[in-house]
């Protein structure tokens, strides 16, 4: 089942399986919501080409977002109400339409996002999603089994991007990234890929919101060795504990064990290197490509 945000003291799981029931669910809306925006379109008397232009956009992608192949911004759709006339009647879509461009099993945790006061990652296999750039997030997709296709991934891409915005929105939440020193030393997606990603987790980590921190591969002691997990505080103080592993998740919300997964996240941290010093780190392994 999709997990939720307000289930008491439970942990809910949600799956990702291609061609689910849920995967389906997300398609229809993303088909209805194109087929509205077309129905309404044509009741306006546009033509695809004129009502791009009108909204930003070329006429293939009006006519990708009518088929239901490209889910458009919550920003475009307001838009598109506005050129249509459309008195809310594609804006009331924007919610639904937004959570289908996620995974199922991360829906849950996008919405958390959004009104997150702090948030704790700790990783070891790849870069958190929130610090890609957007090759190393091609090239990670693009590494799936079994293959995503193209519009899925050109999805998944226009998602994490837009996600970015909790770097620097108003209020902007207490950032903390743990991650592994192998996480930064595989090259995936080339060379070139992870040194465009050193360096924008250098332009992050600089941020006044955010601590990046590395636990080296000398360390002697870990204690993420349960593997990568996310805490998040909502701006009502409840925490959730999140793990993700082949294409399910868990939204951990009782208070006892989400207090004990920041509690092991503190220790991790504290047995990683400071900020200052995981910047210097990535440094010299940038210098070092």
């Amino acid at each position: 089942m999709t997990e939720g945000t307000e289930p008491g003291g439970e942990a809910v799981m949600a799956d990702d399986t291609e061609g689910t029931t849920a995967d389906t669910s997300g398609q229809a809306v993303v088909a209805a919501f194109g087929q509205t925006l077309k129905t309404l379109r044509l009741r306006a008397g546009l033509e695809r080409e004129e009502f791009g232009r009108r909204i930003g956009y070329s006429a293939s992608t009006i006519a990708s977002y009518e088929q239901g192949r490209r889910i458009p911004s919550p920003r475009t759709i307001e838009r598109a109400d506005e050129v249509l006339g459309a008195d809310g009647l594609l804006t009331v879509w924007k919610e639904q339409v937004e959570r289908a461009q996620y995974p199922v099993f991360f829906q849950g945790m996008a919405s958390l996002e959004k009104v997150a006061i702090e948030l704790l990652s700790y990783d070891t296999l790849v870069v958190k999603g929130l610090l890609q750039t957007e090759a190393y997030m091609r090239a990670v997709l693009a590494m799936r089994r079994p293959p995503l296709d193209e519009e899925t991934i050109e999805q998944r891409v226009a998602a994490r991007l837009a996600r970015r915005d909790i770097f620097d929105r108003p209020s902007a939440p207490l950032l903390s990234f743990v991650m592994d020193e192998s996480v930064l030393r595989r090259p995936l997606g080339g060379t070139g890929v992870l040194r465009g990603q050193l360096e924008h987790l250098l332009v992050v980590g600089r941020k006044r919101n955010v601590e990046i921190q590395i636990a080296p591969l000398r360390c002697e002691e870990s204690a993420g060795v349960d593997g990568p997990f996310t805490v998040v505080t909502r701006d009502d103080g409840r925490k959730f504990a999140y793990t993700e592993a082949q294409g399910t998740s868990t939204l951990q919300t009782d208070p006892q064990q989400t207090a004990l997964a920041a509690a092991r996240y503190g220790i991790i941290r504290s047995q990683a290197l400071t900020p200052r010093e995981s910047l210097e780190f990535i440094e010299r392994l940038l210098g070092a490509l």
